[in-house]
C-alpha cells in the first residue's frame, strides 16, 4: 500500500506528509522530479530514500488530487460598454 510509506506526524516537518522514518517530505520529491530531478538523482541526494519511496510519494500526491474537492467559480463578467 503507498500510503504506508508515507506518514503525517505533528512532531515532524510541522505534519506535513513525509516518507516514514524519514524527514524528507512528499513536496520536496515532486517538486525535484518537476524540476527535471530524476530517481537516480533522488537516490543520490537522498541515501535513505528507495525508489518504491519515491513511488509511494508519486501515488500519495495523485490520490491526494484525485480526492479533493473542485469548486468551479465563473470568470467575472464584463461590463459592455455602450457604443
Amino acid at each position: 500500500m503507498t500510503t504506508s510509506r508515507i506518514e503525517m506526524n505533528p512532531k515532524v516537518m510541522m505534519g506535513k506528509p513525509v516518507i516514514r522514518g524519514t524527514r524528507i517530505p512528499v513536496e520536496l520529491i515532486l517538486r525535484k522530479l518537476g524540476e527535471g530531478a530524476t530517481e537516480a538523482d533522488l537516490l543520490d541526494a537522498y541515501p535513505r530514500l528507495t525508489k518504491a519511496d519515491i513511488h509511494a510519494a508519486i501515488g500519495y500526491a495523485a490520490d491526494t488530487v484525485a480526492h479533493e474537492e473542485t469548486v468551479l467559480v465563473g470568470a467575472p463578467s464584463r461590463k459592455r460598454s455602450k457604443r
